[in-house]
């Protein structure tokens, strides 16, 4: 094999990861959308970065402005783990789903985005209409 050959193999590799990778995004992106339409919200939220985590930390505890305290290092670890139980909550899903949701956050985002999950209100309790 010389190394035009190798060239081309890794040019080839990295279009199939580029087209993996926008297949993954593009799928993420419409789970958060409907799991977005599922709390009444507006699907198009899911597109705004910051604000898509603002939305979703609102869905899940009530108070969105709660999102901020990802950005604090060893408080947003801790926060990203009550946030992933309380949003499973707000779905009506058990504390499984909920370390799921922190563990392997894409998989169960898509489950819960594309699933027959509803929205039971923020921290699981019904809303008032």
């Amino acid at each position: 094999m010389n190394a035009n050959q190798m060239s081309q193999m890794s040019t080839g590799e990295l279009i199939v990861y580029v087209v993996v990778g926008l297949i993954v995004c593009i799928l993420l992106l419409a789970a958060t959308w409907k799991i977005l339409a599922k709390a009444g919200e507006a699907g198009w939220k899911a597109i705004i970065p910051f604000y898509n985590m603002y939305m979703l930390v609102k869905i899940a505890d009530g108070n969105g402005i709660k999102f901020l305290l990802l950005c604090i290092p060893i408080v947003g670890f801790i926060f990203d783990i009550i946030f992933s139980l309380r949003l499973a909550k707000a779905f009506g899903k058990g504390t499984g789903f909920g370390v799921g949701l922190f563990l392997l956050p894409n998989i169960f985002t898509l489950i819960l985005g594309f699933g027959s999950a509803e929205y039971i209100g923020p921290q699981g309790q019904k809303k008032e209409n």
